[in-house]
């Protein structure tokens, strides 16, 4: 299989209060099962939050998340998995992206699972962004407190239509995942956003992360809507 013919995926699951119980076991079980998934490569189960502190009360009980990393092949047979079934029975809505690397950068979990990169194809296509680090312990509290500019700066660009937090773990590996107009509007913020920019010369002269990981994607195709909040 060439590596043109992977395609990352993110699905996120709104539930209800009374499915918190269901999501933290299958949090725990379905990992395992999708990376035994033909054609998966990556999988990770995420929980979600608002992102505006990266701190345990951003997070939301109420949307989980799950991206692969598959072959295009095996999608359809995966879409209808017990793994996505079980959370789509208990969901009261699903966002699902397919998404195509396009610029990957750093390691998640030893590894950089979005090394297939290929060319923007259409210069107006919608662009997701993949944040993700693996904050030392010891530098949490200085990480919280400088995060709140970027995000300020982040939810009033014009150019951004969602973003979310996402994490493996309640501290220490967090990280965004934000949907945008256009390349242009993901350029503009990162390059010439103070807040942005300050954070970036931070955690060279910080050192906060162990592991970090910074990827852009061009958005294939979608199915749902997503918001800044879950629906409950």
């Amino acid at each position: 299989m060439s590596r043109a013919e992977k395609v990352t995926v993110v699905y996120f699951f709104s539930i209800p209060r009374k499915a918190i119980a269901f999501a933290f076991l299958r949090m725990a079980t379905d990992r395992g099962r999708a990376r035994k998934f033909t054609g998966i490569s990556f999988a990770k189960l995420l929980g979600t939050g608002s992102g505006k502190t990266f701190t345990p009360r951003d997070a939301d009980m109420g949307r989980w998340g799950l991206l692969v990393v598959i072959d295009r092949s095996q999608l359809d047979s995966f879409d209808k998995s017990q793994i996505i079934s079980g959370w789509r029975k208990k969901s009261t809505s699903e966002f699902r992206v397919i998404l195509s690397p396009i610029s990957s950068h750093g390691l998640w979990s030893k590894s950089n699972p979005f090394d297939f990169t290929t060319t923007l194809s259409k210069p107006d296509a919608q662009i997701a962004a993949i944040t993700r680090a693996r904050i030392k312990w010891m530098k949490n509290f200085i990480f919280w407190k400088s995060v709140p500019p970027v995000v300020l700066d982040l939810h009033a660009n014009s150019g951004l239509i969602a973003a979310l937090g996402i994490g493996e773990a309640p501290l220490g590996l967090q990280g965004t995942f934000s949907l945008w107009r256009s390349a242009t509007a993901l350029r503009e913020f990162a390059y010439k956003g103070a807040a942005h920019q300050k954070a970036i010369e931070q955690t060279a002269s910080v050192g906060w992360y162990s592991e970090e990981l910074f990827a852009r994607f061009e958005v294939l195709e979608q199915r749902g809507e997503i918001s800044a909040k879950s629906a409950r």
